[in-house]
């Protein structure tokens, strides 16, 4: 069972930290759930009343409030004020590498999560336009993966874009999704 699979990885697993007191800290949740028999991975479409990423697709997260225990505690606070989902709900199996953003200044912590199905989201409308479900099957299809080496005052970096329904994901939540891809190729359990 891939839930077990990866709860083994990132047991085994040492993640990468990034530090920059310059920059702000955040946490994203990545629900994982099955449904019709195929794992899904669920994301939102951002308002276009927010601060920042407007109208970009996400993993439910933010700020880390000076309230917040930790990062972890950040991404369960957010996902229940942005989708409802209850923090009793997330089964976490655990945390992928940080991740900077290029154009907000922020240092992301991601978090991975197994949620039960179906289940009741309510959005919070000023912060969430729509909630989308993608199968990982999809999202490991060639064809939905754009990858361009780039250089950026002398440093390579490989861009990650993924494609859904018409949706895009780019920036730091295609560089998460293309991680968590990578540990779930590997563990042969996509389907």
């Amino acid at each position: 069972m891939m839930k077990e699979d990866l709860r083994k990885i990132f047991s085994e697993r040492k993640k990468k930290k990034l530090i920059n007191k310059e920059l702000t800290r955040a946490a994203v949740l990545i629900p994982i759930f099955l449904k019709e028999n195929e794992y899904h991975i669920l994301l939102t479409q951002r308002s276009h009343h927010v601060l920042h990423h407007k109208g970009e697709i996400s993993f439910p997260g933010g700020k880390r409030d000076k309230s917040d225990s930790n990062f972890l505690e950040t991404a369960l606070r957010e996902s229940w004020e942005e989708i409802r989902l209850d923090p009793k709900d997330a089964d976490i199996l655990g945390e992928l590498d940080d991740v900077q953003t290029k154009t907000s200044g922020f240092i992301i912590s991601p978090f991975i999560a197994f949620i039960p199905y179906p289940y009741e989201f309510v959005k919070d409308t000023f912060e969430i336009k729509d909630i989308l479900d993608i199968p990982v099957s999809t999202l490991l299809e060639a064809n939905n993966l754009g990858k361009k080496k780039t250089t950026n005052n002398g440093k390579s970096e490989i861009k990650y874009r993924f494609e859904y329904q018409g949706k895009v994901i780019w920036g730091a939540t295609a560089k998460v999704l293309n991680q968590l891809l990578e540990i779930i190729q590997s563990t042969g359990r996509a389907q």
